[in-house]
């Protein structure tokens, strides 16, 4: 039957299968909605509202993923440049020179230790001056593992460690009575405490400063003078009065205020830095980085020999007394208070490279020099020169080192790199000097050479 045109609804035929075969379409001027596409319509808007949904519960969830990545970058979030002043960033310069004094300065003065062992204990300065040495050995080695442990965020529970140890060797070395206690005690426990303290301490303070990161560094280089002249004169004055023990034991607590102190007052400047390796492969690739680590090795071979030994040359070539030898030491450190300072001030105009050179070449001349020293008037003068020499390398060893490293957040993994190259240099010198100091049955020529 014919279906008039103006009432003709959408029809479909079946085929065998059941399936639409096709559709008619109504005039177009029929614009009454049929009831299948009034359903249609309706199930698109049921469709559209749940995408909608969708959308809108995508959209929150993004936004709140946002808001929580926007929450946790910010507790991560990079500083900005360092202060380069304030009382904050002061005050860690301060502590660093408090750190360097009970660490640095006690290994400076252990001149004075090597000059009343030999006199007790009846061995060779060679023997003895591995205590030193194994002692500088570990301040400098350990600083590869320590300086990471400042850019991993866990400089607190470092430096901790390294207080604990510090009390432990020094409170056990004033109960010492023979060699391996001494070496266990003094060499081993203090060298590892020193090794946690001096470069997280060193890695931390510079974080603080751009502009005068040199001048900074040198100020808690000074703390070696200050450790350096306060623990000899206490080891002279005190041992004939009070006995070994009881002036090991006053150093002690020194140490433990220092440590108070300290702990009291540092402050973490730079997010943690998760990751990264133990040792900075690519930094070795930079030519000035590697060359430094090289010549670093070679001076500081060197440069404790004249502290461990010219009280004992002194006493043995020249007659000395034990305290004019203690004097010398003294000598020898006191001088560097101002060396310690004005080289690094003029190397935020001249470069800190450019200024360690000058004392490097001191050094090496003095150590010639030395070989003609016959009197005790020229071995002051000489302890005085060379003690300005050494002072300036001391302070501008890490100020140095530090201006090679232009991304902060890595500035202990690469000081504790080179401190560790330098170690092996450390342990070895002045134990080395002391061989061929017998060698030569007790002449200085061939360690002097």
């Amino acid at each position: 039957m014919d279906v008039p045109a103006k009432t003709q609804k959408v029809t479909a035929a079946s085929g065998d299968d059941g399936s639409m075969k096709s559709w008619a379409k109504p005039d177009d001027d029929d614009n009454e909605p049929t009831v299948l596409e009034t359903e249609t319509e309706a199930h698109l808007d049921t469709l559209k509202e749940g995408e909608r949904e969708k959308m809108t519960s995508a959209r929150a969830t993004s936004l709140a993923r946002s808001v929580t990545g926007r929450s946790a970058a910010s507790s991560w979030r990079d500083p900005g440049p360092p202060p380069d002043g304030g009382r904050q960033a002061w005050t860690q310069a301060a502590m660093l020179h408090l750190t360097i004094f009970s660490t640095f300065g006690y290994t400076t003065s252990f001149g004075s230790f090597q000059l009343y062992y030999e006199g007790t204990l009846g061995l060779s300065p060679s023997t003895i001056s591995w205590l030193g040495s194994v002692q500088i050995f570990l301040l400098f080695f350990i600083g590869a593992l320590s300086g990471r442990a400042l850019d991993a965020g866990m400089f607190r529970s470092v430096y901790i460690t390294g207080s604990v140890l510090q009390i432990l060797g020094v409170f056990t070395t004033s109960v010492a009575t023979k060699y391996w206690q001494l070496l266990l005690s003094q060499g081993l426990c203090m060298g590892i405490a020193n090794g946690l303290h001096f470069c997280p301490a060193m890695g931390l303070a510079s974080t603080y400063f751009s502009r005068n990161r040199s001048l900074v560094l040198g100020i808690g280089a000074l703390g070696s003078c200050t450790g350096g002249v306060v623990f000899p004169i206490l080891v002279q004055q005190l041992i004939p009065c009070i006995g070994f023990g009881w002036t090991v034991r006053i150093i002690g607590f020194i140490m433990l205020l220092t440590n108070a102190v300290t702990l009291s007052f540092y402050r973490t400047r730079l997010p943690p830095r998760k990751s990264g390796p133990v040792v900075e492969w690519a930094a070795f690739k930079e030519t000035p980085y590697a060359l430094y680590c090289i010549a670093s090795f070679l001076y500081f071979w060197g440069l404790y020999f004249a502290f461990f030994y010219v009280g004992s040359y002194g006493r043995d070539r020249l007659g000395m007394s034990y305290q004019d030898s203690i004097n010398l030491l003294l000598t020898m450190v006191c001088v560097g208070f101002v060396w310690r300072l004005l080289p690094n001030y003029f190397a935020e105009r001249f470069g800190p490279l450019n200024m360690i050179i000058p004392f490097t070449f001191v050094c090496g001349i003095m150590m010639y020099a030395w070989i003609g020293v016959r009197t005790p008037a020229t071995l002051y003068v000489f302890a005085a020169i060379y003690g300005c020499g050494s002072a300036g390398i001391q302070s501008m060893y890490p100020a140095t080192l530090a201006s090679l490293t232009s991304d902060l957040s890595k500035a202990g993994v690469r000081m504790g790199q080179c401190f560790t190259i330098v170690s092996f240099a450390c342990l070895t010198g002045a134990p080395l000097a002391g061989a061929l100091i017998e060698m030569h049955d007790g002449d200085y020529l061939y360690a002097q050479m």
